[in-house]
């Protein structure tokens, strides 16, 4: 195949991988495959929360722990959850296990809950946000306490705390804010 045709193929097999700049391009090979491997530059790389030195929780696998009205033990000891602890989430939610077609605890062990009857409405809980605005909330108080007192040592330690909460705040935001 001529030069031509190869860069032509190249450019091809470069679209279909949505590069369309082959300056945007610091390797591309050819795998026995067929397949085009592509490693674009490092300034163009997509950022990564390892990136950004945050720590993100490992995902588990959301756990259907109602079905059809029955509870079902194994996914909700899965969950890490108990009984106990889902009558009390129900019972927040003002439904009982008769009335919920489908019910998981995700990730995070929030209960999502899906009712047979469309028409009722159920508040989805959600413990995180308010967390959030809890943390942020002490925050701005250790900056106000910092700002306020006339003591030296207690200026610095509540200005120390104030930078450690900030940095928790950080490392847990994108976890607490939906």
């Amino acid at each position: 195949m001529g030069g031509k045709a190869c860069g032509r193929l190249l450019l091809a097999q470069l679209r279909t991988k949505s590069f369309f700049r082959l300056a945007d391009v610091e390797f591309a090979m050819l795998e026995p495959s067929g397949d085009l491997s592509v490693l674009l530059k490092s300034e163009l790389q997509p950022l990564t929360p390892n990136h950004l030195g945050m720590m993100l929780n490992i995902e588990k696998p959301t756990q259907s722990v109602i079905m059809d009205g029955v509870i079902q033990d194994e996914p909700l000891a899965a969950a890490g959850r108990g009984r106990g602890w889902l009558h009390k989430e129900l019972d927040k939610l003002g439904v009982t296990k008769e009335n919920v077609f489908l019910a998981q605890v995700d990730t995070h062990g929030e209960l999502t809950v899906d009712l047979y009857d469309d028409k009722l409405k159920v508040s989805q809980l959600s413990e995180r946000p308010a967390l959030l605005a809890t943390l942020k909330k002490c925050e701005a108080e250790l900056e106000f306490f910092s700002l306020t007192t006339c003591l030296p040592q207690a200026k610095k330690m509540y200005e120390a705390c104030s930078v450690q909460l900030t940095k928790v705040i950080q490392n847990l935001y994108t976890m607490l804010r939906t």
